[in-house]
């Protein structure tokens, strides 16, 4: 057994330097910000490159850099200019992706924000940013070169705010977190005045008890670091368009985004790239001081929650979810203007199904003789002699796996792992088994060397 270990222990060992080895090969230890406006309509996707600008230190993934987690909605990719050669690739989606299925971008066009992060090249590399459709289509393709040594790329080597961690899963041994084998999430400051910046941490502490007080995360805490900035707003609290509130903030975040209340959100990507300057990071939280409901969660854009609202908790975690786990959302209710999942295209997140490929999802997770769809389960009402509480049957339909129609937002051709989960309602406490294993994988995919 002990030889095993030490074998195991060789093995690891040997992937850690093979890895770093091929980083070093084609990459600096800095990171390039690439800045973008994407624009368009209903039909149409635009991107145009705005700057670039180098800081020190790079946080992501130095293994699998040719490989993709999740298809997403689009796609930067990084190839080496003289042999074609593809180095390094990240997906996302986008608020403007989202908008496109609203009614207003049928008669009007619009632009949003994005950034992204990558590893600083050591030779120029030819950049292709890339857009798909509801069809999975690419409707949006922008290619242009970067050249490390261009002297218009601005150096940035210093954080523009004040910053603390708040936890770190693990530490270096001269005491500072480890950036290169965790996850680092950063939780920016949004609403809080001067005067509230000991709450904003203190907040900032609650999104870590939260976060983690549920699986897969508990036992995966260990992979992730987190640290807070603290930007500071003029006044306390976030602009709420539809009661005339309006408020300069940090990240430009405000409700009734495509018109809806709750829709917490913003565009500004610019400007959050710009408040995180100089700190490590490859997820974003965008913490509100605010009680009102509200949030939003984007893959690999940012995640937008309130502080103080009674469902703080449950919806930070949905919300993340989306944003770093890439899972849709699970509740239903027709009355979108366009469906953002056509019969004809497998959905990209892990947790839907329109059954085009249902065999790349959960079908091995799906017990032999289930039928499909199923049916809905009677819930339990006693256990072990006791009568249940509603929250425990919802808790026990979390559990149950099979294939459930309804979800991405409507009741037909749709169809979700479970009756219930936090995907799909906050009166249940836990992840379906099938949501659960996609973001231990996707943590597996970002922290696996």
């Amino acid at each position: 057994m002990k030889r095993l270990l030490m074998i195991m222990v060789s093995v690891w060992c040997v992937a850690m330097i093979a890895s770093a080895q091929a980083f070093e090969n084609d990459f600096q230890d800095s990171t390039l910000r690439l800045d973008y406006v994407l624009a368009g309509n209903a039909k149409q996707q635009h991107i145009y490159y705005c700057k670039a600008s180098k800081s020190a230190r790079w946080a992501g993934r130095k293994a699998r850099l040719a490989e993709i987690p999740l298809r997403g909605n689009g796609q930067i990719m990084i190839s080496d200019h003289e042999t074609g050669r593809l180095l390094y690739v990240h997906t996302f989606s986008t608020l403007f992706q989202e908008w496109q299925a609203e009614e207003e971008a049928t008669r009007v066009d619009r632009a949003f924000q994005t950034s992204f992060n990558v590893p600083m090249p050591k030779r120029p590399v030819d950049v292709k940013v890339t857009l798909t459709d509801f069809h999975a289509q690419v409707k949006g393709l922008l290619q242009h070169t970067i050249d490390p040594a261009d002297i218009l790329i601005r150096r940035i080597d210093e954080p523009q705010e004040a910053f603390r961690y708040v936890w770190t899963g693990k530490t270096l041994p001269n005491g500072q977190p480890d950036i290169t084998s965790c996850i680092d999430l950063a939780i920016i400051a949004e609403g809080y005045s001067h005067d509230e910046m000991e709450k904003f941490y203190t907040d900032s502490r609650r999104v870590v008890d939260a976060l983690f007080a549920h699986e897969p995360f508990t036992s995966m805490k260990s992979r992730f670091n987190v640290v807070a900035v603290a930007t500071e707003s003029p006044k306390s609290g976030p602009s709420i368009p539809h009661v005339g509130v309006w408020r300069q903030t940090p990240a430009g975040v405000h409700y009734d985004t495509f018109y809806s209340n709750r829709y917490l959100m913003t565009s500004e990507m610019h400007r959050i790239y710009d408040l995180l300057s100089g700190i490590p990071f490859e997820h974003i939280i965008v913490l509100v001081n605010s009680s009102t409901y509200g949030g939003g969660g984007i893959y690999n854009q940012l995640t937008v929650t309130t502080s103080d609202h009674p469902t703080f908790r449950p919806v930070l975690v949905h919300e993340f979810g989306h944003a770093y786990g890439g899972l849709g959302d699970e509740y239903f209710y027709d009355d979108g203007y366009e469906s953002m999942y056509p019969a004809d295209t497998e959905p990209w997140e892990p947790n839907l199904t329109t059954l085009v490929d249902f065999q790349s999802k959960w079908a091995d997770m799906v017990p032999k003789g289930t039928p499909i769809p199923t049916p809905r389960p009677k819930p339990s009402e006693k256990k072990r002699g006791k009568k249940l509480t509603e929250r425990e049957q919802l808790n026990i339909l979390t559990q149950q796996v099979g294939v459930f129609e309804g979800g991405g937002y409507q009741s037909k051709g749709v169809f979700r792992p479970a009756q219930e989960c936090r995907m799909k309602v906050n009166e249940v406490e836990n992840f379906c088994p099938v949501c659960s294993r996609a973001l231990v994988r996707i943590t597996d995919f970002y922290t696996s060397q």
